[in-house]
């Protein structure tokens, strides 16, 4: 091949079929959390530490994943971590108590840490902005519907008392996807390999990578705007199908079915991308994706009949991506020289937000309850989008 051979064409495809493994990694626990609460004898918050600690190890994974992808080939980096992945959840079929079971949490979310954030990158070195946007929002199907699998799996596994079922599957998943990247990792051209050779030992490489993007004054909007809306949303979030079990009585599948509407309203955003974003601009899909989520977010709490959430759910999906996908887009271009560093800042600035707003939940749900965490997210997120797109408007 040279440097002009076209990309195969089943390159971005096997990208998001391994983010649909890390999709369902993430958000299996929560439809479990009840169940794991019974299964190892713990209060409700403290079972939610499999959620937390997932989070914390993918979030600062990234500062390491990052550089290593733009050093040695962001592809190569995203397959092997695929069967990485695919031994850690086998270890977390094996765990026989909660901090066993953390343990391996924490081995699980370091190695998908790099598989989304240098996949959007990878897409950055080969796709010209003008078209990424869309390109990212069809990649992002497979998070999406991953993140929709999961809670339906971890609904149906609670309510059959099998907790470990959804790891096997993650573990076969990422097994097949890993093998089937490092196969075409082979075929792609030089200029898809991302490779950036560098002097110097690689932690100096690391902080001298990470300096420069935290001078970048629009990128540390970026990086904060991402760890807000990570903690807001999915601290409540990672409850809401305990409070769908304990406040309406329905089944824990049942509630896992009415959160995957949430990747079905992401999967609506990613059909009719380049619609929105010629119609209402940058600026525009995050205000109004920040209004209809928050709106949406609020609802699940506060709907006093169970179906309300499944509209809701929906749109809060739609919601979030708008709001979402505006952001990973100018994380993709917020430093295009270091670009694997820097989407892999985001990613982690955003898991590090998830991993501090389900640890605040965690100790506020017994005393607040769930409905007051939705809707104190809601309006976080609410001013968070608003002024997001006040500064994208003005850029």
């Amino acid at each position: 091949m040279t440097p002009t051979s076209p990309i195969p064409a089943s390159a971005v495809p096997l990208l998001s079929l391994a983010a649909f493994g890390s999709g369902i990694s993430m958000r299996a626990a929560d439809p479990l959390l009840p169940l794991l609460s019974a299964e190892f004898g713990v209060p409700l918050g403290d079972a939610s530490l499999v959620i937390t600690v997932f989070s914390i190890a993918y979030g600062l994974s990234q500062l390491g994943f990052g550089p290593l992808g733009d050093r040695y080939g962001k592809y190569l980096v995203i397959a092997l971590a695929a069967l990485a992945s695919s031994a850690t959840a086998l270890l977390c079929t094996a765990a026989t108590s909660l901090p066993a079971l953390l343990a391996v949490r924490l081995l699980a979310g370091a190695t998908a840490a790099p598989i989304i954030p240098l996949s959007m990158a990878w897409i950055g070195d080969v796709i010209a902005y003008e078209q990424r946007q869309p390109v990212l929002a069809r990649f992002l199907i497979g998070q999406i519907l991953g993140v929709s699998a999961g809670v339906l799996v971890g609904g149906l596994a609670a309510d059959a008392h099998l907790w470990r079922l959804p790891f096997f599957l993650v573990a076969a998943i990422f097994l097949l996807v890993g093998l089937g990247l490092v196969a075409l990792n082979r075929r792609l051209p030089p200029h898809a390999k991302s490779v950036r050779p560098v002097a110097g030992g690689a932690v100096r490489h690391m902080l001298a990578e990470f300096g420069h993007i935290a001078a970048l004054p629009w990128a540390r909007l970026v990086l904060l705007t991402a760890f807000l809306e990570g903690g807001l949303l999915y601290g409540p979030f990672a409850f809401i199908a305990s409070h769908l079990h304990a406040r309406h009585g329905v089944s824990l599948a049942l509630a896992g079915a009415v959160i995957m509407l949430f990747g079905f309203g992401g999967f609506a955003f990613a059909m009719g991308s380049k619609a929105m974003l010629r119609r209402l601009g940058e600026g525009g899909l995050a205000r109004w994706g920040g209004i209809v989520l928050a709106l949406s977010l609020a609802a699940i709490g506060l709907a006093p009949l169970w179906w309300q959430a499944i509209p809701a759910s929906f749109c809060a999906g739609l919601g979030f991506y708008m709001l979402h996908n505006t952001l990973q887009t100018n994380a993709t271009q917020m430093a295009p020289e270091r670009r694997g560093a820097a989407v892999s800042a985001f990613a982690s600035c955003f898991f590090m937000g998830q991993a501090m707003g389900v640890g605040v939940a965690g100790l506020l749900i017994a005393h607040v309850g769930a409905p007051t965490l939705l809707v104190g997210g809601a309006l976080g997120l609410l001013a968070v989008a608003l002024h997001f797109s006040h500064r994208v408007r003005l850029k």
